[in-house]
């Protein structure tokens, strides 16, 4: 299949990347997965074995109404937490195949609903914010957007980075929650056939 290149000829991309129907089952998976193992898990609470404090028994048995023993029992205030939270890893396994199945299954979709753009490159030699407003409204572009180039030179990460909802990816690290979650997705010639060869 073909897909226009903005100023330029179209480019041949394949099917098996650009053409797959859309996934919704593996790509949910596969995103929770991601965001999941970006979790710190490092939560700590402390049970009623860990609160510092005497075990002695507070007040005699009867005559004071109800019974309690030590004031580290979880009803009473400074007391330890009845099923304390811990730390822990919150990663989910997904192997290789399904990450690149969910990824083939978000750009197949991106391509689908035209919300993928290709250019020869987006033609910033200088960290200009101004630059790169001008370009993105000449391609058409608004909302969350992401620009996928390969190996994207420092000029475009610091041009992009006073714009709101404007993320700068290199190819070799794009991820499906950044994919998921944009209105646009520019991608230079160069950073596609990258991502072609790697997931073809």
């Amino acid at each position: 299949m073909e897909i226009n290149v903005i100023g330029s000829k179209p480019v041949s991309v394949s099917d098996a990347v650009f053409g797959k129907e859309f996934r919704q089952d593996l790509v949910h998976q596969v995103v929770v997965a991601y965001r999941n193992a970006g979790r710190s898990g490092t939560k700590a609470q402390l049970t009623r074995s860990e609160v510092s404090g005497t075990t002695k028994k507070s007040k005699n048995q009867k005559g004071g109404g109800a019974r309690h023993g030590a004031l580290k029992a979880p009803i009473f205030i400074g007391g330890g937490v009845t099923f304390a939270a811990k730390p822990r890893s919150f990663a989910q396994k997904v192997n290789r195949k399904m990450f690149r199945g969910a990824l083939v299954s978000i750009l197949s979709e991106l391509n689908r609903t035209d919300r993928l753009r290709l250019v020869d490159g987006f033609g910033i030699d200088t960290p200009k914010t101004q630059s790169l407003v001008a370009k993105l409204a000449e391609l058409g572009v608004t909302g969350r957007c992401v620009l996928v180039a390969e190996n994207a030179p420092e000029a475009l990460f610091l041009a992009a980075r006073n714009i709101p909802y404007v993320h700068v990816v290199d190819a070799a690290a794009i991820d499906p929650v950044s994919l998921v979650g944009a209105d646009h997705v520019v991608m230079t010639v160069d950073s596609i056939k990258k991502i072609e060869e790697w997931l073809a």
